[in-house]
């Protein structure tokens, strides 16, 4: 069966891997939160390539599913960019800023099925 959003999530996921985004997790968030199904999390090593990783998410997503972010913020100054997509929402950080906000933390309760969308294995436990 197919599932436009896990495509969807699928093709952010691409575009953020080819873009060298690393720490990539995604979690599930679906029976936690109501705000979106899917938070995709990734780490860029400067401003800089936190703002080529999300402009390359919003360009393959615009391009290859033919949908637009309901919100992107934070790309300037580029520490932690959030890219809503309304069913999943993706947030590129650089090192200090996601170490600092800790997202996978506050969202412990989420199952990270990041290796349900990638080879790369998850950045955290389950249950951290």
């Amino acid at each position: 069966m197919n599932d436009p959003i896990r495509d969807r999530v699928q093709l952010a996921v691409e575009a953020a891997l080819d873009k060298k985004a690393f720490d990539l997790d995604v979690l599930s968030v679906a029976k936690v939160t109501s705000i979106a199904d899917y938070f995709i999390l990734c780490t860029g090593n400067s401003e800089r390539q936190a703002q080529t990783i999300a402009g390359e998410i919003v360009d393959r997503l615009r391009e290859q599913a033919r949908v637009k972010p309901l919100l992107v913020e934070g790309m300037t100054p580029g520490h932690w960019i959030l890219v809503d997509f309304g069913d999943f929402i993706i947030h590129v950080f650089t090192e200090d800023c996601r170490r600092f906000y800790g997202l996978e933390r506050l969202w412990g309760d989420a199952p990270n099925v990041t290796a349900d969308f990638t080879a790369v294995e998850p950045r955290r436990n389950e249950g951290m």
